[in-house]
């Protein structure tokens, strides 16, 4: 279509003056019927080759060659300089030049944030040759972020993002705070990308002992292995089916619970009640199974109850027909920032994905993609998560005849070993009567400290219903005792 006639004014309502528009090619017409405004687009000539059209309801529009255009105002400099700052849309750009003097080198996204990478790419060349580019922008999310993308696109240590107090430049040139828009775009901050640290910024980190603080765990031999259990950190413990790993983590469970921490538990395979009876059980030195016949009382279960459940630091998830990862992962971090959980365990992950599997099919890429979005819950929040993970059959001895464990036998994926900073594994022959109460702790995996192997063994009293670190003693032991 035939390009507009442009009348170069005063915008008053926004600040900007008839030199300004003037200089950069920014004035009104009549399309339509109504009065819009419009930004003349330039080729490397100076020819006016397109047009933007802004209409009074912000709906815009353009004539001519539009497509594949850079930067707005790109004609108007020279090659080169010390600075150039690029801003979203038109107005700021006007802003910016106007509170400069129109001196300063400026130019503008044509398309605002949702066009900002293509638009920079396109103009990268002209771009690179100015020192510093500033990239200011929206104060909204959608600014930020098109900011962030287009910063990482020129040469590293050259971009700059700069911040103001109010949502755009222009908002500042209306209320009067041109020193401090012209203050942020001088104090503009090199862009890092998210993950990359200088070290020497690393200082009170190192200092800070607050995480690598380790809760004991409630058995001697494992804690000379592992240094205790730590926030941040992943631990998986494995064993073959019916080797114990519930009554492990219940052991561990009561432990955190009597130190004073808040635990988080995920329990898939039973409800809350279930849950709720073992730790009990635990506090009772009587498995729920023998309640009635050793005559535990209202009271002493109530007691057993305040002690463990009812002590305002035991948060549950009442999981039943809400297995998806996404269902989970969400009441895991509740459980962390809403009940100030700081340790969480999932019995187990082997259930989350085999509910998935009919409907999703590949088991290794579900685990992977849990295992990935657990680790990185972690991380963001800093609490522990104790993993219970199932093990594949291996060849020749099996797990439940007392088989030796390694990180090769975890089911499924090796995401589960890569991601978890501590992987214990449990040991027992349930079909030797001398030992078949006797399970062995091996660790196979120990980020911390590196050192691995047989860390204690653990003796259940199918009485008391509890696990106690056990060493073996010359004259036969012979259970129950």
């Amino acid at each position: 279509m035939e390009l507009l006639s442009v009348e170069y004014r005063d915008l008053t309502k926004r600040g900007i003056t008839e030199e300004t528009c003037r200089k950069w090619g920014y004035g009104v017409a009549e399309y339509g019927g109504e009065t819009v405004q419009v930004a003349n687009y330039r080729d490397e000539s100076g020819q006016v080759v397109a047009q933007k059209l802004r209409t009074p309801r912000k709906d815009f529009l353009t004539l001519g060659e539009f497509r594949g255009m850079g930067l707005w105002g790109e004609a108007l400099w020279r090659n080169g300089g010390k600075m150039l700052v690029i801003t979203e849309g038109e107005i700021d750009a006007l802003t910016i030049s106007q509170v400069q003097g129109n001196k300063w080198p400026v130019a503008s996204l044509p398309t605002g944030a949702a066009g900002a990478v293509k638009a920079v790419k396109r103009s990268i060349e002209w771009i690179e040759t100015f020192e510093k580019v500033i990239f200011l922008f929206d104060m909204d999310d959608v600014g930020q972020k098109a900011a962030r993308d287009c910063v990482v696109q020129v040469s590293p240590g050259k971009g700059l993002i700069a911040t103001i107090p109010l949502k755009d430049a222009n908002d500042m040139l209306v209320t009067g705070r041109t020193k401090e828009l012209i203050g942020a775009i001088w104090e503009a901050k090199v862009f890092r990308p998210d993950g990359v640290v200088v070290g020497d910024e690393l200082w009170d980190r190192v200092i800070d002992n607050k995480n690598a603080e380790a809760v004991e765990y409630p058995w001697m031999g494992l804690n000379h292995k592992t240094y205790g259990m730590r926030l941040g950190e992943v631990v998986t413990l494995t064993s073959g089916t019916g080797q114990g790993k519930s009554s492990v983590c219940r052991e561990w469970q009561t432990w955190l619970l009597n130190k004073g921490h808040t635990v988080g538990i995920v329990a898939l395979e039973e409800n809350v009640t279930q849950s709720a009876q073992a730790l009990m059980g635990i506090a009772l030195n009587c498995p729920p199974h023998r309640w009635v016949e050793n005559n535990i009382t209202d009271d002493q279960k109530r007691e057993a109850f305040d002690a463990t459940v009812g002590n305002g630091r035991c948060v549950l998830y009442d999981h039943w027909g809400s297995l998806d990862p996404d269902n989970l992962l969400s009441r895991m971090r509740y459980m962390v920032k809403g009940m100030g959980c700081t340790h969480i365990f999932l019995d187990h992950l082997s259930i989350v994905i085999s509910q998935l599997g009919a409907e999703y099919g590949d088991e290794r890429r579900l685990i992977d993609n849990t295992m990935t979005r657990l680790r990185s819950l972690v991380e963001e929040m800093q609490f522990a998560l104790v993993i219970v993970s199932h093990l594949k059959r291996p060849e020749g001895r099996s797990h439940e005849e007392g088989g030796q464990v390694s990180l090769s036998h975890l089911r499924g994926s090796g995401s589960i070993a890569q991601l978890s900073d501590i992987c214990i594994a449990m040991e027992r022959d349930q079909q030797d009567e001398d030992t078949k109460f006797v399970t062995t702790l091996r660790v196979i995996k120990n980020r911390y400290t590196g050192d691995t192997g047989v860390a204690c063994s653990v003796r259940y009293n199918p009485l008391t219903g509890r696990l106690l670190e056990w060493e073996p003693i010359e004259e036969e032991c012979n259970v129950p005792f």
